[in-house]
């Protein structure tokens, strides 16, 4: 569909099924795989993509997949400290011989069975007058390997959502479970800049609490003031980092940016996100905001005492939450 500034299509890429966003009057377009974990796997701002993605085309992506473009994290984001996790004051145990579970380099349960999911269905390819959108929706209580690591029925729904120049990327929940069902997603963009090389990038961090983590990137339960710059330069070392306490606006957004010579890219994060990790390696020419709904290791350190923050969906009831991507200067 199309409108005057606005236009919003299904197309073919090499064999798989994209959707394509455009804002013509601010010079935007997205692009997105519903059969590859529903990740935008590019945001053109002026012709040049600000999501990290090593490939030629989706199907380069297809036949070797990794994190890049912007992963959706479910039903945890980052780490559990084993193969187990506690919700609702029980334990439930990951079974490794189903294998659609990630592992880091400790061999801990990492960001959830759905990264790379060919289970999404899109729904809606649409533009108007204000907006391009295009909405996918995964049944996960249909497919029993992913019921069997987590157990809760339910349906998320995916909306990418162009307008003035901005990409919202809206997450919905709908829990059809007896129990309430506790909130772990989080979102993994990798961006880039191409005005300067990394070292000379800076990034405002608006977190007040830097959260203390293990050996093995586990949160310990100790928060202490953030102690970076701001901005704080790149040049100064790899960040690998997890905040809370987000400084936010009388509408209750939180806003991260990174910016080069001219060009910034700003994520906003909305409420429902409250923690927000920090991830720049060195010598790698990105950077990732990553929204949170949870701490990494959320349900067990909730179960512990240590994380009363854990967000919950009551039976028959829904989350939702967006975050906002932004480029300007390019």
């Amino acid at each position: 569909m199309k409108s005057a500034a606005y236009s919003a299509r299904r197309t073919v890429a090499d064999g798989i099924e994209v959707a394509e966003l455009t804002d013509a009057a601010h010079g935007v377009e997205v692009s997105i795989a519903p059969s590859l974990g529903n990740m935008a796997y590019e945001i053109k701002a002026a012709g040049k993509n600000i999501l990290w993605f090593p490939y030629h085309s989706p199907a380069g992506f297809a036949s070797d997949p990794r994190l890049c473009g912007v992963p959706f994290l479910a039903p945890w984001a980052n780490r559990i400290d084993g193969d187990a996790y506690w919700v609702n004051g029980r334990r439930y145990l990951l079974n490794p011989g189903l294998e659609n579970l990630r592992r880091d380099p400790h061999q801990h349960p990492i960001h959830g069975v759905l990264n790379f999911s060919p289970d999404w269905s899109l729904v809606s390819v649409d533009a108007s007058a204000n907006q391009a959108a295009a909405t996918s929706r995964l049944e996960f209580w249909k497919h029993p390997r992913m019921m069997a690591q987590f157990p809760f029925a339910h349906t998320i729904a995916m909306t990418y959502r162009l307008a003035s120049g901005e990409l919202e990327v809206e997450t919905v929940l709908d829990n059809h479970s007896a129990e309430p069902m506790p909130v772990a997603i989080g979102y993994h963009p990798y961006f880039q800049l191409h005005d300067s090389p990394r070292d000379q990038w800076k990034v405002h961090l608006a977190a007040r609490e830097h959260l203390v983590l293990s050996g093995e990137l586990i949160p310990t339960g100790e928060r202490k003031p953030v102690e970076f710059a701001d901005p704080h330069p790149l040049h100064a070392g790899a960040l690998d980092d997890v905040f809370g306490g987000l400084v936010r606006g009388p509408d209750g957004r939180a806003q991260f940016w990174v910016e080069g010579e001219k060009q910034r890219i700003t994520v906003t994060y909305g409420p429902k996100y409250p923690v927000a990790v920090v991830y720049a390696p060195p010598a790698r020419e990105i950077v990732c905001f990553e929204p949170m709904a949870a701490v990494t290791n959320g349900f067990n350190l909730a179960h512990a005492g240590v994380f009363p923050e854990l967000q919950s969906i009551p039976p028959g009831g829904q989350w939702k939450e967006s975050f906002w991507i932004r480029p300007s200067g390019f």
